[in-house]
């Protein structure tokens, strides 16, 4: 914060009170603050809870956590009962049917794992810690095995996307119509994506937004495919991780890992989710083309113009580099 101006009596007090909101929510963005959660990779936001945002850890047992938006405290625990011990869990999502959908569909070494595994669990009616019953499905790719960090339900038609990661670019991919029990779920390739670390759709169906270490861009959703894209504004962060829309559509929080992490607001365009661009940089291309993986210049929240943001954003990038070389050997 920068520091004020010397004042005194009551006029230091309206200063003071000027630059404390009087209240807190998420539209302001918040701090987790549950020890506990030191690698929160995924980020939902509760149908039936508005202002609670659903969490997890990659690395953990089958258990995910409910923060208050406005304090970031956990409020409930909720325990998966009737699934195995999970490997890594990347991603959390809520569907139209009022379930919350877990992804554990991490897979670090690209294809050492023939089948990865999505749950699932009725979103609790009251918020206390508690152990659920949920559902374990088997997944697995039509063109194999690979990593994996992103799962996202649409908000219509309930159906399950997840986004590979991979250096190169990787698949956007599309569950069959209804997740069974008892039977492997083939997800089929239907797109190409940058460097995937998260992603979420507008509440209203129109926008799916999908978000790397380093940049995020928006795609137009139409017949249940991804169509013209542009840069997404958002914060450059330690290990970009998470991404959800508020549960009106008007703004993106942005997460990351590590202890007390924060979790960054920004608005978006239009607002209310309507597809109108979700946080679209000025500038942004409509042609509906690929953009590159880490450091493709679309880096949220730098315009590419001056020579001090040219340099800030190459000293941001190189740490970006130093942070992927860590988790890679952390990995």
């Amino acid at each position: 914060m920068r520091s004020l101006p010397y004042v005194t009596g009551l006029a230091a007090a309206l200063v003071l009170a000027a630059a404390v909101p009087a209240a807190a929510d998420e539209h302001s963005g918040f701090t987790i603050k549950d020890p506990r959660i030191t690698e929160s990779s995924g980020l939902a936001a509760s149908r039936a809870h508005p202002g609670i945002y659903w969490t997890h850890n990659d690395q953990d047992k089958p258990r995910v956590f409910a923060v208050d938006g406005r304090t970031g405290e956990t409020v409930a625990t909720i325990t998966m009962r009737g699934v195995g011990e999970p490997r890594d869990m990347e991603a959390i999502s809520v569907g139209p049917d009022g379930a919350v959908y877990v992804g554990d569909i991490g897979d670090n070494l690209d294809g050492s794992w023939d089948h990865v595994w999505i749950y699932r669990f009725p979103e609790p009616e009251r918020l206390r810690d508690q152990t659920v019953d949920a559902t374990q499905f088997d997944v697995k790719y039509a063109d194999g095995a690979r990593n994996a960090e992103a799962l996202m339900v649409h908000p219509k038609t309930g159906r399950v996307y997840i986004a590979s990661k991979n250096e190169d670019g990787g698949g956007l991919y599309e569950g069959p119509v209804t997740l069974r029990t008892g039977q492997v779920n083939v997800f089929r390739r239907i797109g190409e994506v940058p460097w995937v670390t998260d992603g979420a759709f507008s509440p209203d169906g129109k926008e799916l937004v999908l978000r790397s270490y380093f940049s995020a861009r928006g795609y137009a959703w139409q017949d249940g495919r991804p169509g013209a894209d542009h840069r997404v504004r958002g914060p450059i962060q330690a290990q970009s991780e998470s991404v959800t829309y508020t549960l009106d559509g008007t703004t993106l929080l942005f997460g990351t890992e590590g202890e007390a992490s924060p979790v960054e607001p920004v608005a978006v365009e239009g607002g209310g989710g309507n597809g109108s661009g979700g946080a679209k940089e000025d500038g942004a291309r409509e042609d509906g083309a690929k953009s590159g993986g880490p450091g493709d210049g679309t880096a949220a929240g730098g315009d590419g113009e001056g020579g001090a943001t040219t340099y800030g954003l190459l000293v941001l990038g190189g740490a970006g580099v130093l942070v992927l070389a860590l988790r890679r050997r952390r990995d």
